[in-house]
């Protein structure tokens, strides 16, 4: 097909995030996505965020690349991302599943390139974080979620994936925020149990009461100079923006300020991000799915941001 100039129309490669070029292996410097289509299978009524991976790069056609309120540039040119497709799981099986993932990821991390994963339920930051901590001992981490899945307990799920990191010493927590938490609990004393696991807590009406600017300010203070891994939960939007999440939970900020909060963490070296619990069996028409494309491309520029300022200037560490 060509256009009234006679030149070929340009069209958008399907099956890949954004169109970008499928690959196998990632280089230095370049971001890749990975697919992280897994679930524990355990919830009553919600299962199905093992398709996230699949919806997020379906409705990825309807989002676009360039965005001025952070940088006005095509965040894919020069081939800075790539697309590995999705790691071989079984949704449920969770030991095998998780040592797939935290492999997969390592090959990315050992090429000195940035993963961007997309789940897959919250369990799936677990593997993740693993192999960034292989390679980043100074390792911190930036979890925006409606749950702190800090939860006591010794078993991976979902509501342990934190309390798991904490314990294995994967992250310092003690530079690590849990931003947004709030509505109801499936056990007592949630809040409580994560601090004592010394991540900073600052629950969602505490983000109301002082804005999206403060918090992210207190952020970049506290984290400074540390690599980062940014974990999103989708249910951090409220349910009437994001119908197609895990674990819906009411009384979530509007869809502004969340990149509001996002936009505030410009200039951090994020070496890692996932964006996970989309459930495509439970969204309206893929909008949870579309805002998970959102958030993955102001991802996009908040790493290369990042690199700019940190990693790529101050040479591999």
């Amino acid at each position: 097909m060509t256009d009234s100039s006679g030149a070929a129309a340009p069209r958008m490669r399907l099956g890949t995030f954004l169109g970008v070029p499928q690959a196998t292996t990632a280089s230095a410097g370049q971001i890749a996505v990975i697919g992280l289509p897994f679930d524990c299978g355990t919830h009553a009524t919600r299962i199905g965020a093992r398709q996230g991976p699949a919806a997020f790069r379906a409705m990825s056609s309807e989002v676009r690349p360039y965005y001025p309120p952070l940088a006005d540039v095509d965040p894919r040119a020069g081939g800075r991302v790539v697309d590995l497709g999705d790691v071989d799981v079984i949704a449920s099986d969770i030991g095998p599943s998780l040592a797939n993932m935290e492999a997969a990821v390592h090959e990315v991390v050992k090429a000195d390139a940035v993963p961007l994963c997309v789940g897959g339920d919250g369990t799936v930051t677990l593997p993740v974080l693993r192999a960034l901590a292989r390679r980043y001992p100074e390792l911190v981490l930036i979890h925006i979620d409606a749950h702190t899945d800090a939860y006591p307990g010794e078993e991976v799920n979902t509501g342990t994936t934190f309390t798991r990191a904490a314990k294995e010493g994967l992250i310092d927590t003690r530079r690590s925020f849990h931003i947004g938490a709030r509505g109801t609990m499936p056990v007592p004393g949630a809040y409580d149990h994560t601090r004592g696991l010394g991540f900073r807590l600052v629950t969602g009406e505490e983000v109301r009461q002082r804005g999206a600017a403060a918090i992210a300010a207190e952020v970049r203070t506290v984290v400074g100079t540390r690599p980062v891994h940014l974990s999103f939960d989708m249910d951090y939007f409220d349910p009437s923006a994001a119908p197609g999440v895990a674990t819906p939970t009411w009384g979530g900020p509007p869809v502004a300020e969340v990149f509001d909060l996002l936009h505030g963490l410009k200039g951090l070296d994020l070496v890692g991000v996932d964006i996970n619990t989309l459930s495509p069996p439970h969204d309206v028409q893929g909008m949870a799915a579309m805002l998970a494309g959102h958030v993955a491309v102001i991802a996009l520029h908040l790493v290369q941001l990042g690199q700019a300022e940190h990693r790529l200037n101050a040479g591999h560490r």
